[in-house]
Formats: structure tokens, sequence, C-alpha cells
């Protein structure tokens, strides 16, 4: 199996490999294009988004600058993706994101690890497990989500948590290592800040 293919494996490789310095230059290339386009081109910017990433909904858009590994092009966006700046992608091998998540600055996805025997790391070896984040999450300014990590729908992770752990569905994480403080509720129904009232107008669903 080559180096190319034991990206999407979990097993050790070596990336400083010909086949995958070529492709990762042409991808880089076009993340650069991204990142020098101006705030008045928005649709130099989603032509690029649409060649950069595996697959992105309608509706995203991600601040320049971002940065990624291989330039996005083992990113898969759901529909109505907003990342604020500086968000990082190590995107050796696939990371997936749901359907209106929000991503605050300063945000970090990592998929590549090392190991931790010393005389591996000298050789360069690394090996990469996908991220997957759910539909509807809140990633607070300088999260970092570690490689093999899940997410589930609905999550809120608190601003600076280093998330090591998989997260389930419906709650509010915080923290280093990241963990639940509690579930989702009526209290967040009604209130949106400290003491702030939410107008139930608001709500579309009832």
């Amino acid at each position: 199996m080559s180096n190319l293919e034991k990206m999407h494996t979990g097993d050790l490789y070596l990336p400083d490999d010909p086949e995958i310095e070529v492709q990762q230059k042409h991808y880089l290339d076009q993340l650069y294009d991204y990142n020098h386009t101006r705030p008045s081109e928005p649709e130099k910017q989603q032509a690029l988004l649409q060649e950069m990433f595996a697959e992105i909904g309608p509706n995203c858009y991600l601040e320049p600058p971002f940065h990624a590994n291989m330039g996005a092009h083992h990113v898969h966006f759901g529909a109505n993706v907003y990342a604020n700046f500086n968000l990082t992608m190590v995107d050796d091998t696939h990371i997936y994101i749901g359907d209106h998540t929000m991503i605050g600055p300063n945000v970090t996805l990592a998929t590549a690890g090392h190991p931790i025997w010393p005389s591996l790391r000298e050789q360069n070896y690394q090996y990469n497990m996908p991220v997957h984040i759910g539909r509807n999450c809140w990633l607070g300014a300088s999260v970092v989500v570690l490689p093999g990590v899940t997410v589930g729908d609905n999550v809120v992770i608190g601003a600076g948590s280093i998330v090591t752990k998989d997260l389930p569905d419906n709650v509010v994480a915080v923290g280093n290592p990241c963990h639940v403080l509690r579930t989702v509720g009526e209290h967040d129904r009604e209130y949106y800040f400290k003491d702030r009232k939410i107008d139930p107008a608001l709500f579309n669903e009832d």
C-alpha cells in the first residue's frame, strides 16, 4: 500500500513522499488564491471553495485567512457552515462538518498524529484519523479538536476547549480536556445570555 493510500487508513506512513507533495502543493496554491481574494469578490471566493473542498454545500463561508494542510481537499461541509478568521484544518485525512455549524476564530481541527516513541518520530512517521463535527454545532474561539474525535449534533463547545474524546448530541461542553458541562435544556430556550430572555416570536418551529 502506498503512503498516499495510508493517509486514510490510520496506518503509520511517511508524509514526505513525492506523490503526496506534488498533490499538496497544487492544493495549497488554490488555498493561497482563496486567502488573497478581496471581500468584494464573493463569486470568486465561492468558485474557489467549490474547487478546493471534497464537498461543500450551499451558503458556506470561511473568513480568509484559513489554513489547511491539504488545502481543504479532504474537507466535507454541509450547507450553511460559517467559519471565522484563522480556521486551521489539519486535513491529512477527512474532516466532516454538518449543516448550520458555526466555527469561531482560531479554531483547529486536527486529523494528524505522530507516534510517542521517539525513534519513529525521528523518521517522520505519521498517522491520520478522521474528525466528525455534527449538525448545528457551535465551536467557540480557539477550540481544538484532536484526531479521531466525533462531536454530535447541536453541541456547543466553549472557547478554548481541547476536545480529546467524543461528545454526544445536545450538550454544552467546556474545558481542557473538554468535558460535558450540561445538556441543552429548557433554560436555553428561555435565555440566550445570562438574564437576557429570548423573544418567543423568534421560534419558527412552533
